[in-house]
């Protein structure tokens, strides 16, 4: 037959020749003209132009649904390379994927971009998006395909082809420019109208430190102007509110090569980090939970045992003591094995939940590293719950409760849920898998959480539900997490006694719901740009003094709040009244209090809030109830 039936939107099946065009399907392809950048065939992305050869279902992909934008980014990333190419010839081209946020392209050039230079890239890409170029996908042998790419000295791309299994490939021409790809693309470079490069970094050929290091060039694109506009303004806000410059300015921590990725934290800092953890062991008592203290060095049969060695190992750090191999713990998990089989268990004694605030090492390539949110030396909160498999139910939606009180304590209120399932890499039977996910979900349903499944992405001993907060930016963070594991009671031959005198096995729950205290510190203080909380500020209140006249009366007030228990600092200088206030503002200190010759006189002091609200001039033990009820507000618990 020379015909196939297609499902077209709207659920009307039609007859077509085989081999037309998905955009020329049904009795007017596709819609809506310039909207529409491609189609789904049978739930795959494909380019307007691929023909279609057997019988399918076929959705139309419009330029602003979440598809058609990932396809806009990606033809914006071949644009920007055409782009570099016809400027800069010799420059070679590795890879250009799409991101959350945008797309980056990576290149071998001799020399740095100059920002000079990005601007004419910038440039030569409207020039070629205004000559609405076709862009055209062919297919190749990959022998051909390798004979194209090395004759065009794209070394790169003969490295990518050679790994490649399949014995045809796919290209993109675009005027005189073709690369390497999958697709799908937009039907020509007119469909790119509003796009940026907001950035350009070092990067390791294929992430590896040890292979040549790159130039990559980060860039954006949006259906239209005005979308751009508004992402390009929640960029340099996220500029202004980056953790690594704020930390510096608000004197929070710092780095040294002596130890990299690791933070130094400062007084302040400290003060903050450890509020964290006061925080999550208040909570300790209320939920059930002890603290315990294991070691940072365990020979390295325990990590055979665990798995971690087969699964983990290179991202830990070794050494050999008296000839025997040890690895330094980047999780507490396997340890609190020891301490549960340390005597008997009793059905009684379940469930068991054990907190670690442990340091924990991990080796993070020094390409991935960030500031806070990625280091190599961290504390986490974390717990593993041991109990029975009918009390899962139970611990789960526990600790549903505990999240939902911790994130509202931090005005993090936007959550998604996630579902992770088994990797293609897992330890355990399959049924038992099946088991863990199971409960899982239904714990989730039980509590009416909404949630989505993320395929494969489980821990490799266990599924796991995943809890990303929005901050203030709309960016989502990965903080909490939920692991079933069936795998380490087994390997570590874990048991309890059953009413019945039988010895049964044990569920171990792996826990955090800030995560990292590291990683929760960078997004804290993204959210808030650095202006903590008032009972999370180190510094709660600082006293400027007009003159040196005022300075026995601010340092009484000073002492009066300090011993009421508050944090406060009295800048008593020989400055200006503004500059000191100013000053005040910047370090994001809640209240600036000042105090002039009419304060003294009264016994009063006059408040000016972090943003800038002056407050009525009141009495010091009328400032001290407000600071009471500012704090009361901010950590009554979610109701």
């Amino acid at each position: 037959m020379n015909n196939i039936r297609v499902t077209v939107p709207g659920g009307e099946t039609v007859e077509a020749a085989r081999g037309t065009r998905a955009g020329d399907i049904g009795s007017s392809g596709a819609p809506d003209g310039r909207r529409i950048v491609a189609a789904a065939v049978d739930g795959a992305a494909v380019d307007l132009a691929r023909p279609v050869t057997e019988d399918c279902a076929v959705e139309w992909i419009p330029l602003d649904s979440p598809e058609g934008i990932d396809i806009l980014r990606h033809s914006t990333a071949h644009l920007m390379a055409q782009a570099v190419q016809s400027l800069f010839p010799g420059t070679q081209v590795t890879i250009g994927p799409t991101t959350q946020e945008g797309f980056y392209y990576d290149f071998k050039r001799d020399k740095p971009f100059t920002p000079e230079e990005i601007e004419e890239i910038e440039e030569r890409m409207r020039e070629l998006a205004g000559e609405d170029l076709s862009i055209a996908r062919e297919e190749l042998s990959k022998a051909e395909a390798i004979e194209l790419f090395h004759g065009m000295g794209e070394d790169y791309k003969v490295e990518i082809l050679s790994a490649i299994p399949e014995d045809t490939v796919s290209l993109y021409r675009q005027g005189d420019w073709v690369d390497l790809c999958r697709g799908p693309h937009l039907p020509s470079t007119g469909f790119i109208q509003a796009f940026k490069l907001t950035s350009v970094a070092g990067a390791y050929w294929r992430g590896d430190e040890k292979n040549e290091m790159l130039q990559r060039i980060y860039g954006t694109a949006f259906p239209s102007r005005k979308q751009l506009k508004e992402h390009l303004a929640l960029l340099e806000e996220a500029r202004k509110r980056d953790h690594r410059k704020l930390g510096k300015e608000l004197d929070l921590f710092s780095f040294h090569p002596a130890a990299p990725a690791s933070p130094f934290f400062h007084p302040k800092g400290a003060f903050v980090y450890n509020t964290l953890v006061e925080y999550m062991r208040g909570l300790y008592r209320r939920y059930g939970y002890e603290e315990v203290i294991t070691p940072q060095i365990f020979e390295a049969g325990l990590w055979h045992r665990s798995g971690h060695y087969d699964h983990y190992k290179d991202n830990m750090y070794f050494t050999h003591i008296d000839e025997r191999e040890f690895g330094v713990k980047p999780m507490n998990c396997p340890s609190h094995t020891f301490i549960y089989a340390s005597r008997k268990r009793s059905y009684r004694d379940l469930p068991l939940r054990l907190a670690d605030f442990g340091r924990l090492h991990r080796y993070e390539k020094s390409g991935v590293t960030a500031g806070l949110t990625r280091v190599r030396s961290f504390s986490q909160d974390d717990a593993h719950i041991f109990c029975t498999p009918e009390q899962i139910e139970g611990e789960v939606n526990s600790l549903l409760d505990m999240l939902r009180e911790v994130y509202h304590r931090f005005n993090f209120e936007d959550l998604e849920v996630f579902l992770s399932t088994r990797p293609d890499q897992y330890l355990g039977a399959l049924e038992t898998w099946e088991r863990a996910e199971a409960a899982l979900a239904a714990s989730l349903e039980k509590r009416d959480v909404a949630y989505e499944i993320s395929e494969g992405d489980g821990a490799f001993y266990g599924p796991k539900i995943d809890f990303v907060v929005k901050d203030a930016m709309k960016r989502g963070w990965q903080l909490g997490t939920v692991q079933l594991d069936f795998s380490m009671p087994e390997r570590f031959d874990l048991g309890f006694i059953s009413p019945e005198g039988t010895v049964e096995r044990p569920v171990m729950i792996h826990r955090a719901i800030l995560g990292s205290i590291e990683r929760f510190m960078a997004l804290l203080i993204e959210h808030t740009g650095g202006a903590f909380p008032l009972w999370l500020a180190p510094v709660q209140s600082r006293i400027v003094t007009v003159t040196d006249q005022q300075k026995p009366y601010a340092a009484t007030v000073r002492d009066r709040l300090q011993a009421d228990g508050w944090r406060v600092e009295l800048d008593d200088r020989n400055e200006k009244l503004g500059f000191k206030i100013r000053e005040a503002q910047v370090a994001k200190i809640p209240y600036a209090l000042v105090i002039g010759d009419k304060e003294v006189q009264n016994g009063t002091l006059s408040a000016r809030k972090r943003g800038g609200e002056n407050l009525p001039t009141m009495p010091v033990e009328d400032f001290l109830d407000r600071l009471r009820d500012d704090e009361r507000q901010e950590t009554e618990p979610a109701q």
